[in-house]
């Protein structure tokens, strides 16, 4: 060794206290399970029972009108309908967003009334232990005609909560300076309701992906929300329909909502929040031959925000989640050998075609634990396969101590 010491002393002093912000602003995969998608329902349709009627629902369209081709192997179809029969019997929705924003169209003087019965009954589930794993609330966005109507909305419905944790959702969000303000607005919601509080963006204009000075808007609402931030969301329609995209050519798989999910993606990347795919409004509903045609919509549109790495999405209908879970299953069943093979491989040293570093090891081992969150796959199964256990699998895939 020929360089000195004092290098090697000035390369610390320099870097380290960049290593601890680094940190601290990417601090790793969101400990907790994320769930497959976020069903929207207007604050005026909310009940309490609702999960199960959605899941009941989901499975008399399914025996109804039967599946058609997804496009996915007809082994794995029949391989993983039981498990879907058997989620939407008992935990057909993984996370409920009230919707007192776009969705919600009864107008002002019915808002307080809705949503009050919205907290209400949501707080009835959760206390009879049949409520979704996660809920919350999406109020107005803070554009200066809705701002005031939005917070008070937001303070009704986790009044009517009763505590707990929720979490809040802020639509068409244009500029850092709407997410910096209301971070204060969340804190004193919080003390308020005596409720945890967790952030989600929603990306739904172009200003929200790249901002007047030139620089990627997202990254810096992003780091400005901070540890309460869990999430970006694609509004499909408004930011299509911003950017003078044809009714026709709105859609989640359009070059256009590729670009601004790409960015979200790249915004969110180890910082623990996640970057969500948006809704089709083509809903499978009518004759057999239109929920089969809303199906395979609804069926391509899932199986590809999968291959891209969206593994969260918005469902819109109860009849969605027959989709939303065949193809999601399918693709965590598919997925399970291969992971576990290059995963044994890695972890074995074994030389083998595919030489695999940590980040595809840790992404490996992010598939395998999706797949047991969502109910996809089950852990006997993944170890007898020849995966490690659990707690190798978090550690394997970033996976912050305190998850599930």
């Amino acid at each position: 060794m020929t360089l000195p010491e004092e290098l090697y002393a000035e390369l610390d002093r320099r870097l380290t206290p960049g290593d601890a912000l680094r940190l601290a602003r990417y601090p790793g995969e969101w400990p907790e399970r994320q769930p497959v998608h976020t069903c929207y329902v207007p604050a005026d349709a909310v009940e309490p029972g609702l999960a199960a009627a959605w899941g009941s629902a989901a499975l008399e369209a399914l025996e109804e009108h039967g599946l058609p081709d997804l496009g996915i192997d007809p082994e794995l179809v029949e391989e993983v309908l039981p498990r879907v029969r058997f989620k939407l019997g008992t935990e057909p929705v993984e996370d409920l967003r009230v919707d007192a924003e776009d969705g919600y169209r009864r107008g002002a003087e019915h808002e307080d009334d809705d949503v009050l019965r919205a907290g209400a009954a949501v707080a009835t589930d959760l206390a009879a232990g049949v409520a979704p794993p996660s809920v919350g609330i999406r109020g107005k966005s803070l554009e200066a005609h809705s701002r005031r109507r939005g917070v008070r909305s937001l303070d009704l419905f986790l009044g009517a909560l009763r505590g707990g944790r929720a979490i809040v959702t802020l639509p068409k969000v244009t500029d850092v300076e709407q997410v910096a303000a209301f971070l204060p607005v969340v804190e004193a919601l919080q003390a308020a309701h005596q409720v945890t509080l967790d952030l989600e963006l929603q990306i739904e204009t172009p200003q929200a992906v790249i901002g007047p000075d030139g620089a990627a808007t997202l990254a810096r609402m992003v780091h400005v929300a901070g540890p309460r931030l869990i999430g970006l969301h694609y509004g499909t329609y408004d930011y299509s329909a911003a950017l003078g995209i044809a009714a026709g050519y709105q859609a989640s798989d359009h070059p256009a909502a590729d670009f601004a999910k790409q960015l979200m993606q790249v915004a969110v990347a180890s910082t623990g929040a996640h970057a969500v795919d948006g809704s089709t409004n083509v809903l499978p509903i009518g004759s057999r031959e239109q929920v089969h045609a809303a199906w395979q919509l609804h069926g391509r549109l899932v199986r590809r925000a999968l291959h891209r790495g969206f593994y969260q999405g918005w469902d819109l209908h109860p009849a969605q989640l027959v989709t939303r879970y065949v193809a999601t299953y399918a693709f965590f069943r598919a997925a399970v050998p291969p992971a576990v093979e290059r995963l044994a491989a890695y972890l074995d040293r074994v030389d083998g075609g595919v030489l695999d570093e940590p980040a595809t090891a840790r992404a490996l081992a992010g598939v395998l634990l999706r797949g047991l969150d969502c109910g996809a796959v089950d852990e006997d199964e993944v170890r007898a396969a020849g995966a490690p256990e659990r707690v190798v699998l978090d550690k394997l895939a970033g996976r912050r101590p305190g998850g599930s």
